[in-house]
């Protein structure tokens, strides 16, 4: 145990000892209802150019978006401090220089380690998460598409759009007949009807 103890608050570990009291004491107090779980997941699909679109492309750059950053964090931090703990146990007997470059290459492990852990926890879970709000055929309206068949008239034509989350969709078209849209032409969606669940559009330029 006195080793264990010792190895906890010696370099590399001690670092990571710290983190993971701050960890547990989060935990503990959202398990007592003193703070209030943030569900919310990585990728905020509310704010442009705010503050949090840094962090969320970051932590999608660490193939971490799509979950609470707590939850990642916490991961993380468990277990690059479970590896600085046994590579600290390891490095026990030794001393001087060589130790500290050791225990440098240790922490440099501790916390790939606990990238991938972190990652590895994300890849099922980010599933749990919806970020921002559903689509639906209302967000199309105002959006450029492409003429997708070889006319567009007032009860025939399909379109493709591309969303906002950059995904594409082929969607029925319609027109009153004031214009000629072939395909490859550029049209603007300016309204859709849900009785018969197409879109109106008209020539983009």
């Amino acid at each position: 145990m006195g080793e264990f103890l010792d190895a906890a608050l010696s370099f590399p570990a001690v670092l990571f000892t710290f983190l993971l009291a701050v960890v547990v004491l989060y935990w503990l107090l959202v398990v007592l209802g003193t703070l209030d779980l943030d569900l919310a997941g990585g990728d905020d699909g509310g704010t442009d150019g705010g503050d949090n679109g840094g962090t969320d492309g970051f932590l999608d750059g660490l193939g971490l978006g799509g979950v609470p950053v707590t939850v990642s964090v916490s991961v993380l931090i468990v277990f690059a401090w479970f590896v600085a703990i046994v590579g600290g146990l390891a490095l026990a007997g030794l001393d001087g220089a060589g130790k500290v470059l050791l225990g440098i290459g240790v922490l440099l492990v501790a916390v790939i380690a606990g990238l991938l852990a972190a990652r590895l926890v994300a890849l099922p879970l980010r599933k749990l998460y919806v970020s921002g709000t559903e689509p639906s055929r209302s967000d199309f309206v105002g959006r450029a598409c492409v003429i997708r068949t070889g006319r567009v008239s007032t009860d025939f034509g399909q379109a493709e759009v591309t969303a906002a989350d950059g995904s594409s969709a082929v969607i029925q078209v319609r027109q009153t007949g004031e214009h000629e849209l072939a395909a490859g032409r550029l049209a603007l969606i300016f309204d859709y009807d849900t009785d018969g669940e197409f879109f109106w559009v008209a020539p983009a330029t």
